[in-house]
């Protein structure tokens, strides 16, 4: 039986009825905690509750498969944070996320499902912003974040768990991190490693990590429903905001999201749908307008967790996004690629 094991078979004949305690704050848990722990049991992720800390108890290394809605960038880590509480005494858990908008707004939510000060129990750290303190025990961050952790600690001493959230999305910053945190699982035995994936490829996790057990959870699915125009559009950038301004006007409450090729496209259609919502006047519910690409602020990134505008003459208001579609990067950058490759190979 591994020391973790021991700690954790120890810590489980201690009395666990704490009333309503949190143990974390030693103050009593507040009425919004109740609220949030019953949508949260109704995540797919809480039915695999004992299932995962199964794993945990008797591996190092567990790989997850949970697909989208599933809940497990939320439910995991508080899981690992409960289980192996008595291991922590000034260390922490880190939860890797390979957007910074990701890690602030997880980090957030967590803090309020667990019913801590957020920058305290739990935080984040991107760059030029880092929002823990000594007491921080759950730490969401960037995965270049921990990467230029590990320079200036190797073995990563200040962690006695890493989750590698979305791992299957291979940025060059998370190939890194496989590698190393293998590398110092080697010499820190007692390391916890998570790998947690939306995708089929976490049974290529599975086997680079010498056949980790591996725990698959599905996921929560919405209805979804498409519709085409009848004639290609001419202007589609128009089409859109035209299309967009139609669904506030007409149809019930609910936000609105818009995927376009740029920053110019998205601050442009900004600017024409809250020019031309204002021009409706009182016979229109108000909107906020919101946009979102990766040279934004994170202050102003953080915008879109903004409630929407209240009710105007019983009119409800809407929140619009607009985000860069980022397929068409990927389109675009093959497209020059093969273009530029094509002219050089017919260069005599």
């Amino acid at each position: 039986m591994t020391e973790r094991k021991k700690r954790l078979r120890l810590d489980d004949e201690k009395p666990t009825n704490m009333g309503d305690m949190n143990p974390y704050t030693k103050q009593p848990y507040s009425k919004r905690y109740y609220e949030i722990l019953e949508k949260r049991k109704a995540l797919p992720v809480w039915q695999y509750r004992d299932e995962f800390i199964g794993m945990v108890d008797s591996s190092n290394h567990v790989v997850l498969m949970g697909e989208t809605g599933s809940g497990k960038t939320t439910q995991i880590p508080q899981m690992l944070v409960e289980r192996l509480r008595p291991d922590l005494r000034g260390k922490m858990i880190c939860c890797t996320q390979p957007r910074r908008v990701a890690a602030m707004s997880v980090s957030k939510r967590v803090s309020e499902e667990m019913d801590v000060s957020f920058g305290e129990g739990v935080g984040y750290t991107i760059r030029f912003e880092d929002l823990t303190t000594r007491s921080t025990f759950l730490k969401y961050m960037t995965d270049g974040m921990l990467l230029r952790e590990a320079m200036t600690d190797p073995l990563l001493d200040r962690y006695v768990a890493v989750i590698l959230d979305e791992a299957h999305e291979r940025t060059l910053a998370t190939d890194v991190l496989l590698g190393l945190i293998k590398e110092i699982s080697k010499k820190r035995p007692d390391l916890l490693i998570v790998v947690m994936s939306a995708t089929l490829d976490a049974e290529k996790f599975q086997a680079y990590f010498d056949n980790a057990p591996l725990l698959k959870i599905p996921g929560r699915t919405f209805p979804v429903e498409i519709f085409y125009t009848p004639e290609p559009e001419r202007d589609y950038l128009e089409a859109a905001i035209r299309t967009a301004i139609q669904i506030h006007r007409y149809e019930p409450e609910g936000d609105i999201l818009l995927f376009l090729t740029g920053e110019e496209e998205i601050e442009e259609a900004c600017r024409k749908i809250k020019r031309e919502i204002q021009g409706y006047g009182e016979s229109c519910g108000d909107v906020l307008v919101v946009p979102l690409y990766s040279t934004l602020p994170p202050n102003m990134q953080q915008r879109i967790f903004d409630p929407a505008p209240p009710m105007r003459n019983n009119i409800p208001g809407r929140k619009v996004f607009f985000f860069v579609n980022i397929l068409f990067f990927y389109f675009s950058f093959f497209f020059f690629f093969f273009f530029f490759l094509s002219s050089f190979l017919l260069i005599p």
